[in-house]
């Protein structure tokens, strides 16, 4: 039986996936399995799938009949998984040669629930190194721990689920999957309740992941309403959190985490297209009077006066309204 599940979907990535896989290969070893899971490419990608697993040692490739993104290809590949652990790689970047044998290795000497690792970007030529926000590394802590203050940058801020490895039981019995109604903000979700339900984690000192910046067909560069689902991805944390014993404590941290996003998007609001505009405007002016308004006016006395005037504005039109 494998130590290590690695998960990789794969959608319309044939010019880079020959890089990612490549990558695999420099990671192979007798206690890691590769699941890589096409979600129906419309290009090259499963060709140049199919023929890196016809080489890849202990991989299996996962067809999907229809496109159904990245939160229910990341669910199938962990259904599959047979590993102790399980990390995840997006199938436009790639692993530094033997990355994986140094993950599994310090995962296994801490034994929690789940680590996370820092990463390097890659922009065109450029490297640079992104570090976890951790308190402590390698040191096994209470992962609520990684919610913090409002004030602060804290692991919950770190949004990178293939930055990490995580413990199999954390998914037994069909616990704790990305949500598939969410096109966008899926890890962001699936991060924050990670830190509200695993019981230990860890931070390591380890930056062998590559994640690719910039990349055209990235859900991260689309101008569409799928930028939208941050919108129920956070309506669903605040149902969640207003549920859990230290509400108190963590609302703030959530309520904070939402206004950035919601103002992140208004200001380059002018970029989307003309109905996610204006569906953004509306959406951002109801979400702020669906949050605790208590919390929400001590948030908006401690965020600069650029984004609070901004989301200030956006609630007086929701009260004109």
């Amino acid at each position: 039986m494998p130590k290590l599940s690695v998960v990789v979907p794969f959608h319309n990535v044939g010019a880079y996936a020959d890089t990612t896989l490549g990558s695999l290969a420099r990671n192979a070893g007798p206690d890691i399995e590769f699941l890589l899971v096409d979600d129906c490419s419309t290009d090259d990608t499963p060709a140049v799938v199919d023929r890196w697993a016809d080489r890849l040692p202990h991989a299996e490739v996962i067809r999907h009949e229809k496109n159904v993104g990245i939160a229910a290809a990341r669910n199938s590949g962990i259904d599959a998984a047979r590993g102790d652990f399980v990390t995840f790689l997006d199938g436009d970047d790639w692993y530094a040669p033997g990355h994986l044998a140094r993950l599994l290795h310090a995962a296994a000497e801490l034994d929690c629930d789940f680590a996370r690792t820092d990463h390097v970007q890659a922009t065109g030529t450029s490297r640079v190194v992104r570090r976890a926000p951790a308190r402590l590394r390698d040191t096994v802590l209470d992962p609520r721990e990684g919610i913090a203050a409002p004030e602060w940058e804290t692991m919950v801020d770190y949004p990178f689920v293939w930055a990490g490895v995580y413990r199999r039981r954390l998914f037994e019995d069909g616990g704790h999957r990305f949500a598939t109604r969410l096109r966008t903000a899926e890890d962001r979700l699936w991060i924050w309740q990670l830190h509200l339900r695993a019981r230990s984690c860890a931070a390591l000192n380890l930056y062998g992941v590559f994640y690719r910046r910039g990349v055209t067909t990235s859900l991260t560069q689309i101008k569409d309403s799928r930028q939208l689902d941050f919108f129920p991805a956070y309506d669903t944390l605040l149902d969640e959190i207003r549920e859990d014993p230290d509400a108190e404590l963590f609302l703030p941290k959530a309520v904070r985490t939402y206004c950035a996003m919601i103002a992140f998007h208004n200001e380059k609001a002018d970029a989307y297209e003309p109905a996610t505009f204006r569906r953004l405007r509306q959406e951002s002016a109801a979400a702020l009077h669906r949050m605790p308004q208590q919390v929400l006016d001590h948030t908006l006395t401690m965020m600069d006066t650029r984004r609070s005037t901004l989301l200030h504005r956006l609630r007086d039109k929701q009260k004109a309204a």
